[in-house]
């Protein structure tokens, strides 16, 4: 059922409790055994609740998991705060679940049947760009590494804090919305050289050809793009971006910064755009 349609009905409920427990006037009577085994009539602020649940939920977010257990427990905790959720056991189920809806942001478990995450993310970045939170009981950097790699814009080891997933696919929204919402009084193209970046469409082409970007990997460039010829440290990336605070030991900036290189330069190893201050940063040349 389409989000309109719940709407309508959930007033409509109100609407009928409303006028069974206040309207005035002639009320029919009901044979005593069919009181008896009517089912009982929620309160009204139950059914306020509902279509309030239903006015605020703003972006549905897809599940992808082989535990049930986790699903139960992500879906316990976010539809909690409102949004809409989607299930899927495996890789091939999360991405006919795309096929079908408009998803904004998907947790992705790495060990999966049929299709695992890794694959599953990779297949996903060829056409979508929305928020990717990898879930993973492996906790080792290079893991990490190879989840970020892959497209993902977040990593979270299990067992994990509902609270802090929460709080990071909050964070994950609010910047995908940011980045995806033209700025009026911002140049919308942004062309250097044979690279040209558009800040309202989300588009990045290098001599004619798209290259697609992860949101985070279009922030890093959009950035360094705004700013030609400044030096932004790796903490500076991070913390502009992630909005996050900085850890010394955190590679995640460089990472990214190597699957830029990887989709833009035809020798990432000579880089023409991005390039690398030692010992200070990376910047885009004036």
């Amino acid at each position: 059922m389409g989000q309109t349609a719940r709407l309508q009905r959930a007033m409509l409920r109100i609407c009928r409790v409303w006028y069974a427990s206040e309207a005035k006037g002639p009320v029919r009577k009901v044979p005593a055994d069919s009181r008896r085994h009517a089912p009982a009539r929620p309160p009204l602020h139950a059914e306020i609740s509902e279509w309030r649940r239903l006015i605020v939920a703003q972006e549905t977010i897809l599940l992808v998991d082989d535990e049930k257990e986790i699903l139960d427990l992500l879906e316990i905790y976010l539809n909690n705060e409102g949004f809409r959720l989607l299930r899927a056991s495996n890789g091939l189920e999360a991405l006919e679940m795309l096929r079908q809806h408009e998803v904004d942001l998907i947790i992705l478990d790495i060990m999966m049947p049929q299709m695992d995450g890794i694959q599953t993310c990779m297949k996903i970045r060829e056409e979508k760009n929305m928020p990717i939170i990898m879930l993973s009981a492996k906790s080792q950097d290079m893991d990490k590494i190879i989840g970020l790699s892959t497209g993902a814009d977040d990593y979270m080891t299990k067992p994990f804090n509902p609270l802090e997933l929460v709080a990071r696919v909050k964070s994950q929204l609010r910047r995908y919305k940011r980045l995806n919402v033209a700025a009026p009084r911002l140049e919308e193209e942004i062309e250097i050289d044979d690279l040209v970046i558009n800040t309202a469409t989300h588009e990045v082409r290098v001599e004619g050809r798209e290259v697609k970007l992860t949101p985070r990997e279009f922030a890093i460039l959009e950035l360094l793009a705004r700013n030609r010829g400044i030096v932004f440290s790796i903490e500076k990336i991070y913390e502009t971006v992630w909005n996050e605070p900085f850890y010394e030991s955190d590679n995640t900036v460089m990472v990214h910064i190597r699957k830029i290189r990887e989709k833009l330069e035809a020798s990432p190893r000579q880089p023409k755009y991005i390039k690398t201050v030692w010992g200070v940063g990376y910047k885009i040349e004036k």
